[in-house]
């Protein structure tokens, strides 16, 4: 006779992905998600990028929601390190692709990395615009204009502010679990 067992395996881990240019606030927002300590590949850069170190592989961080476990991964921001960004996306639940808000000139390579990105994934995403808490910074309703996407898929925040970036995760979720209409 065959035993059943008496529980449930486990679900694999669901995952997010968190990319953009140097210093959009990758590090910082897993950082403020993870229930964890987030484990980060930094190093010194070695070239100047206007900060001493930078990711070089990615940071990982974990969060459970409803007791489904999420790992959260923030890819590197330069575009050596590109490869990492398709690895990473394979299999993810969705991408948080973040842009600083104050720093306009860097707009044009987020664009770059969400173009490599969706062209070899087909993933959801939302384009977060970070240091919203600051003066002089890009509104989300312009950087969706810039984008090209709907306002919908835009938004601002602070990447240190934990409510905030929950509001993110959970308007990607809604975004992603929401059904689509059907093209045609």
């Amino acid at each position: 006779m065959t035993a059943f067992p008496t529980a449930l395996p486990p679900q694999a881990p669901l995952k997010l992905v968190v990319s953009g240019p140097v210093g959009a606030g990758k590090t910082t927002f897993v950082q403020t998600l993870s229930q964890t300590p987030v484990v980060a590949t930094e190093a010194e850069a070695s070239e100047d990028i206007g900060k001493t170190n930078t990711t070089v592989a990615f940071d990982f961080g974990t969060l459970h929601l409803d007791g489904q476990e999420l790992h959260l991964y923030g890819t590197p921001g330069q575009d050596r390190f590109s490869f990492m960004w398709e690895v990473l996306c394979e299999g993810a639940l969705g991408l948080v692709l973040l842009v600083a808000g104050d720093r306009p000139q860097d707009f044009a390579h987020a664009r770059g990395i969400l173009d490599f990105i969706t062209s070899r994934i087909p993933v959801p995403f939302l384009v977060g615009v970070t240091r919203q808490d600051q003066d002089r910074v890009w509104d989300p309703a312009d950087v969706a204009l810039y984008f090209g996407l709907p306002q919908e898929q835009v938004v601002g925040l602070n990447a240190t502010d934990p409510a905030q970036a929950r509001e993110v995760l959970a308007h990607l979720l809604e975004l992603t679990l929401s059904p689509q209409p059907a093209l045609g």
